[in-house]
Formats: structure tokens, sequence, C-alpha cells
């Protein structure tokens, strides 16, 4: 009979431990819970905003949108342009590079100096188209350079643009001086005589350098 009752006792045994370990692990579960807290957190906002790099190209007088014919050895066409770095960042490091299709005659020296050269020169004020006059002082932006060497970046000589500023550019594109003889109607080799070219400027503006402010 002893054996019977002992039998009948450790199902209840069991359910009697495993109460204790559920009430145990409940207990340690809530003091882990039950912790202190704080936070801290600013009541007004802060504001970041990213400043902006904005350079725009305009004409003055003709500029580039009027096309440049007839042109003979020797000859200089002024056209006007203004650029204005219309941003709230100052700029730096301005270059230009073209990109021109049609005769290689213009675009390239061969065995003589036969093509186009363009030169910059700037102004502190806007220039006056109709006369080629500055009033204010000039500034040597860009020698005479080949327009064919021009298909990579050339820093200007005035190369930092402040937020907000202008440059005040006189392009001066040239055909040089240059000897050749028509013989009974038939141009001669490498002839620029009746050539073309379409040129497209390219003015690159960078960002001022990256700065650590403290405060």
């Amino acid at each position: 009979m002893e054996t019977e009752t002992t039998r009948k006792k450790k199902p209840w045994r069991i359910f009697a431990w495993a109460a204790i370990v559920v009430s145990i692990a409940a207990m340690g579960g809530q003091s882990i819970l039950a912790s202190l807290n704080a936070t801290a957190f600013n009541t007004v906002a802060e504001n970041v905003d990213a400043g902006t790099l904005k350079l725009k190209l305009t004409d003055n007088g003709a500029g580039f949108s009027q096309n440049i014919s007839l042109m003979a050895p020797g000859d200089v066409v002024n056209r006007y342009v203004t650029l204005e770095n219309d941003g709230s960042l100052d700029g730096q490091l301005l270059s230009l590079k073209t990109a021109q299709t049609g005769s290689g005659t213009l675009i390239t020296d061969g065995a003589s100096t036969k093509a186009l050269q363009l030169t910059i020169t700037g102004c502190s004020v806007a220039w006056t188209p109709a006369t080629g006059n500055c009033g204010g002082a000039q500034s040597a932006e860009l020698g005479a350079t080949t327009i064919g060497s021009l298909t990579s970046p050339i820093n200007l000589a005035s190369s930092s643009m402040a937020a907000g500023s202008f440059k005040y550019l006189k392009m001066s594109l040239q055909l040089p001086d240059q000897n050749e003889t028509t013989v009974n109607g038939a141009f001669p080799a490498n002839t620029v005589q009746g050539q073309s070219v379409a040129i497209t400027y390219t003015f690159n503006l960078a960002q001022r350098n990256a700065t650590t402010t403290n405060s």
C-alpha cells in the first residue's frame, strides 16, 4: 500500500516544482523591467540648411547667340558674356572648355598656325559691347589659345567667385594672319577658306573648400 501512495504523490510534486520555477522566472522578469530611465532633448529644433552653387551665363550684347561669318585672316571678333555665381556658396577654380565640330583646319593647328584662337579678358564692370570699352580694371584671364586645345578644362586666371558675384568677360576669337594662294579657282590643301566650325563654351565652377566650424 505504501508503494501505491508514493507513486500517486509524484505527479503532484512535479506540478508543484513547475509552478515554483515559473513563479521565480516571473519575478526575475519583473525585476529586469522595473528600472529607472531618464531622457533629455532640445525643446527648439535645430535647423540645418545646405548651401547652393549656381553658375549663370548670360550674353552681354550679341554674346554667343549670334553667329560669326566671313572672317578673314587677321580678323578678331569680340563677344561679351557675363557669369554670375547665383548660389549661396563661394566658388573656386573657374574653368572653361570647348566642344567643337566642323573643319579641322579651324580647330587644330597643322604645319602652320591656321586654327581659330581664343583670348579672354575680364573687366571689373560690365563691358560696353558697342565700343568694346571697359569702364573699370581689366584682367588677362586666358592668353591666345587654339580652340582645339580647350577640349580639356583650363582655369581662368581669376578663378574665384564669391556668392552673388559677377565676372564680365570679353571673348576674343581670332583667325590668325596667314597666307594662302588660290590657283585657277582651286583652294590650296588644308585651306581655311569656306570652312566653318560650331563651338560650345562650357564654364565650370567648383565649390569652395570644405570647412570645420566650432561654436
